[in-house]
């Protein structure tokens, strides 16, 4: 008796998730690798750290998702390395062999040259990370509430947003809407609606792969509803208390206790690995340069797709590090896969463009679809249902529409919870011993000796 394929994934986001459920009845033994035992719809990250979801309503175990999938297993491991002679993936505590490789553990933040500044401006790629940015911004109004000098009053209300890309635009319109709706008649010594909240983009205007006029309709909605869009700036310094803005030859430090960054992507350190292990070329973000079958020069048998695969064979530009790219590349390769043990070949992998949509906020959002450009309403409609559709799991959908319903029509957020006890460093002399005490106990921010 024949053995079967062994198809090894490494990643369970969309790319590697989707390649797996694809090969349900095909003849060959999955097996996924992940360092966690969830799949994370990232799209809607964003409003676990700005308390309209909780984190279970976007995360599904593996296991659940792949239980009725025979041929499938889950390992909760780490990926260190290739052993491309021996067709082997090395674990953190062993190995497991292969035929077929499939490469799909996505990208990292990138703070260009500056990782330090990680501590100061958490980034969103994970729960944990958007349960941290959650913490910070309420911590923030509830820090405010409770300091006395005008100063350092506004410093905890002002939020400073690096990147002008949808997860930063995204983020700043929820962020508006915390501080001049959610968080209205709350507090006694400070407004919320006083906060601060200012959008940084290095480029010339916000969303840059959008066409001009939607990230024009985009930046006035954001204006409308307090966010001050600063463009054309680079963050040259972030320290606990302030950030350093650069235009051009001038520099503004502005006072702020809370900076979110959401400035660049770098590829998973699995790309170097890989690089290491069959030579293959990495471009300047880190991302696996790939033949047109998506495949590893040299190497029929590793296949590399989403954010840690640089495709350009389409149009000369890399494809972006998108959901949808990540899932017909994923669905493309297992039908690579079931075609090949059939004794043919796919034709190259072609990646069809359904559309961009970026959410603003309650009721706002542009979109690009095909030749049809549209803001407002009905393109929040579309992204709302879209979002909806591509839950994998009928209870989060359920899950998500109904707080989505009582959100809009409570304008509500019941996920602002600080959840934690993490220190992040807080000290500020004009505070009262029994005000600082109470900071310290509630776990808002630690003693910084």
């Amino acid at each position: 008796m024949n053995q079967k394929e062994r198809v090894v994934i490494i990643g369970g986001g969309f790319g590697g998730l989707y390649a797996a459920k694809r090969l349900k009845h095909a003849p060959v033994e999955v097996t996924l690798i992940d360092r966690r035992n969830h799949h994370l719809f990232q799209p809607l990250l964003y409003q676990v750290a700005t308390g309209e979801l909780s984190p279970a309503d976007i995360a599904s175990p593996l296991r659940r998702l792949l239980k009725t999938q025979r041929n499938a297993r889950v390992l909760l491991a780490e990926v260190t390395g290739f052993d491309v002679a021996n067709q082997q993936v090395i674990l953190r505590n062993g190995t497991v062999p292969y035929d077929t490789l499939i490469v799909a553990a996505g990208a990292g933040n990138h703070y260009f040259g500056n990782d330090h500044w990680q501590q100061w401006a958490p980034s969103l790629k994970t729960v944990e990370d958007a349960t941290e940015i959650r913490r910070r911004i309420i911590a923030a109004f509830e820090a405010a509430e409770v300091a006395s000098d005008p100063d350092t009053i506004r410093s905890w209300l002002t939020f400073v947003i690096v990147g002008g890309g949808p997860t930063g635009v995204e983020i700043a319109g929820s962020l508006a809407e915390i501080a001049r709706e959610t968080l209205k008649n709350e507090f006694r010594s400070i407004n919320p609606s006083d906060a601060r909240i200012l959008l940084v983009q290095s480029r010339d205007r916000i969303l840059p792969t959008y066409p001009p006029g939607l990230s024009e309709k985009a930046a006035q909605t954001l204006a409308k509803r307090g966010v001050e869009i600063v463009t054309g700036t680079r963050v040259s310094e972030v320290g606990p208390q302030d950030v350093t803005l650069s235009y051009g030859d001038e520099v503004e430090m502005v006072p702020a206790r809370t900076v979110l960054w959401t400035a660049g992507v770098k590829a998973s350190p699995l790309g170097q690995a890989l690089a290491d292990a069959t030579g293959v070329s990495l471009d300047r973000g880190g991302r696996v340069e790939i033949e047109p079958d998506l495949t590893v020069s040299g190497h029929p048998e590793i296949f590399v797709i989403g954010d840690l695969a640089s495709f350009a064979h389409q149009d000369g530009k890399p494809l972006p590090g998108v959901a949808q790219v990540a899932i017909q590349q994923g669905q493309h390769v297992a039908e690579s896969i079931k075609t090949r043990e059939r004794g043919h070949r796919l034709p190259d992998f072609r990646y069809r463009d359904k559309g961009n949509i970026a959410v603003i906020g309650r009721g706002a959002a542009v979109a690009e679809v095909g030749r049809f450009r549209f803001a407002g309403w009905l393109a929040w409609q579309l992204w709302a249902y879209i979002h909806l559709t591509y839950q994998l799991e009928i209870e989060n959908r359920l899950l998500v529409l109904v707080q989505w319903l009582w959100n809009f029509i409570t304008r509500s957020r019941s996920a602002l919870l600080i959840t934690d006890r993490q220190e992040t460093g807080f000290t500020t002399p004009e505070i009262g011993d029994q005000r600082r005490r109470w900071i310290y106990d509630t776990g808002l921010w630690p003693r910084v000796e």
